[in-house]
Order: structure tokens, then C-alpha cells, then sequence
């Protein structure tokens, strides 16, 4: 459990970096992205979370990351 809050706490550190350092960028980014289409919006989640997925089982079922 403390992996998994310490994990969830360095995804908010992250995901908080670029609205800190680049806030006028971000509104610019998110206007731009609110335009796409909901089917390109799914497309990008979907590869996005199967990435996560695909890296989290290579950490921790393989060795191919050591």
C-alpha cells in the first residue's frame, strides 16, 4: 500500500509540472484538444493506457528492464 500511495503521489507531481511551468501553453494545448473529435480522444486514452500497461508488466513479469 505505501508503493502504491508513493506511485500515485509521483503521477500528481508529474501530471502537475507542465500547468506550473508552461500555464499559458496548457490553456492553448486544452483549447486545441477540447476540437478533437470524442473517437480521437478514446484512440489517444486507449494507446495511452495500453502503453502503461505494456511497461508495467515489463517491469514486473520480465527481464527485459533490469
Amino acid at each position: 500500500m505505501k508503493l502504491f500511495i508513493t506511485v500515485l503521489g509521483l503521477v500528481f507531481v508529474l501530471e502537475a509540472i507542465p500547468y506550473v511551468l508552461f500555464p499559458e501553453a496548457m490553456q492553448r494545448w486544452l483549447a486545441q484538444i477540447s476540437l478533437l473529435p470524442p473517437a480521437a480522444l478514446r484512440m489517444a486514452g486507449l494507446f495511452a493506457l495500453g502503453l502503461g500497461v505494456l511497461l508495467c508488466y515489463l517491469t514486473q513479469r520480465t527481464d527485459l528492464i533490469p
